[in-house]
């Protein structure tokens, strides 16, 4: 009797740990779709311009040109957002960051549902672009700061998931609401991640850096469990905030000094990439390219490439923390290239008057190999890495750079393409499929892996100045 009573007993340690275990992942689950919701705002803002220029131009008699101002605003608001996200992240936390965002892109959105002219519609285009902005900083960073090294990857993937989500909806739901009412829907998702920021905890590493130890072993433990032992990750958190305390503080010319190079190099040069790729070029011009590929309408293969969007979307969340983020990221680049190398033959197969059917077919298929390969890791992985590879004490100032790189590339893409077209329709893709063929040999050659290391190991290896806080490889964190 007492022997089964004893191995009751010891199994309950197992039971607790289990039930722990569990727990503390709703925890971080709970904290990451909290900050997601700023993701789907950003989808949201970025789909909402297509459905609604008929309504918009109509209802407030604009120009073409005026209507390309709203549109295009968008990207100018992003740059002054990204150019003071880090200061607002490092100086005010990650979750008030979150909410300083969520109040620019309500303004900004209640203009626009309650404007009369074009200025009350263009300050809150921009006001929304300075708030996503903001978010494609914050939200990527607060996730990678909370999650276990384990399931980091597939968490941070979650933010591209979203905004793809977020801009799949706008499109649809542009089709059947007004976009007065599609503007007051842009306000839901603000309005709960507001709700949600006041019980999800801030992150350990910024709390740590403020030196509030306390209140980083509180959030530590609500993102662990009330049973896991943290003191050795807690430890090892301000163990290497201290001495990344006593150096000095970044400012951005010093991201290019000896010991920061090869992280700015990564994090910039992803982004000028992942840019210059041509995506926004195929997303915002994509009904266009298909009609002139040879197509009678750019519907079917807008409605084929949203179909491809979401699940690859998925699927990438799925793969990250098991592939790898650098095998991911070359497979992806590799088909992003093939993917423009044959809208490119298309156009070409279009001049030379070869079968019509041939110029449809390669432009249908390019057009979803690359809308496929940029969702399954292109889009997301570089944002992962961003959040990944930069110490606290200059992820301020490396975050605002690399997240203006990536906002000032998109609005030279966006400004450019039509003018690259008229220079040459086949060459812009060729020199696109080129740039994308780079990018493999970008990652091979300087991209670290990061699966399944803690932030600190990874911010370690990359800079020649510190060296890991301990060699416990298996801690949790």
């Amino acid at each position: 009797m007492s022997t089964e009573w004893e191995g009751v007993e010891a199994k309950k340690p197992l039971l607790v740990a289990r039930n722990s275990s569990v727990s503390s992942i709703w925890v971080v689950v709970a904290s990451t779709t909290v900050a997601v919701a700023g993701s789907f705002v950003f989808g949201i803002s970025v789909g909402y311009s297509s459905p609604s220029q008929k309504g918009i131009m109509r209802d407030l008699h604009l120009s073409l040109a005026e209507y390309s101002v709203f549109g295009s605003i968008l990207t100018i608001g992003a740059m002054l957002g990204a150019i003071v996200s880090g200061t607002i992240a490092d100086r005010v936390g990650r979750r008030c960051a979150m909410a300083i965002s969520d109040v620019f892109c309500i303004l900004g959105y209640l203009l626009i549902a309650f404007s009369k002219n074009s200025v009350w519609l263009d300050l809150g285009r921009l006001s929304i672009g300075c708030g996503i902005g903001l978010l494609s900083y914050v939200v990527p960073v607060y996730i990678s700061e909370i999650t276990p090294k384990n399931l980091r990857g597939r968490f941070a993937a979650v933010n591209q998931f979203m905004i793809c989500c977020g801009a799949s909806l706008a499109y649809a739901l542009g089709t059947c609401i007004t976009w007065r009412t599609l503007a007051i829907v842009g306000v839901t998702p603000c309005l709960l991640q507001l709700a949600g920021l006041l019980v999800i905890p801030e992150s350990p590493r910024w709390l740590a850096k403020i030196r509030h130890s306390g209140a980083l072993e509180e959030a530590l433990q609500k993102l662990r469990g009330k049973e896991t032992d943290i003191s050795e990750e807690a430890a090892d958190i301000k163990d290497f905030t201290e001495k990344l305390q006593q150096l000095p503080q970044s400012k951005m010319l010093d991201l290019f000094q000896k010991d920061y190079i090869h992280a700015v190099t990564v994090g910039v040069g992803l982004m000028v990439l992942q840019q210059f790729g041509g995506v926004n070029a195929i997303c915002f011009y994509a009904s266009e390219i298909f009609v002139s590929a040879g197509f009678s309408s750019g519907n079917t293969g807008m409605l084929a490439m949203v179909a491809v969007q979401i699940p690859m979307t998925a699927l990438g969340v799925l793969l990250l923390d098991k592939a790898g983020r650098r095998p991911l990221l070359m497979v992806c680049a590799a088909g992003t290239c093939l993917g423009c190398l044959l809208v490119g033959l298309s156009f070409l197969s279009k001049e030379h008057h070869w079968a019509k059917d041939l110029n449809v077919a390669l432009a249908l298929t390019g057009i979803l190999i690359f809308s496929g390969s940029f969702s399954l890791g292109m889009g997301g992985i570089p944002w992962v890495i961003m959040s990944e590879i930069f110490p606290i004490h200059m992820k301020g100032s490396a975050g605002s750079l690399v997240t203006l790189v990536s906002w000032l590339g998109s609005w030279i893409v966006s400004y450019a393409f039509n003018f690259l077209l008229l220079w040459s329709s086949y060459g812009t893709f060729f020199m696109f499929a080129s740039i994308c063929g780079l990018t493999v040999v970008f990652v091979e050659r300087l991209v670290p892996e990061t699966k399944g290391r803690t932030l600190e190991e990874i911010q370690a290896s990359m800079n020649s100045s510190l060296t890991p806080v301990s060699n416990g490889i298996n801690r949790p964190v």
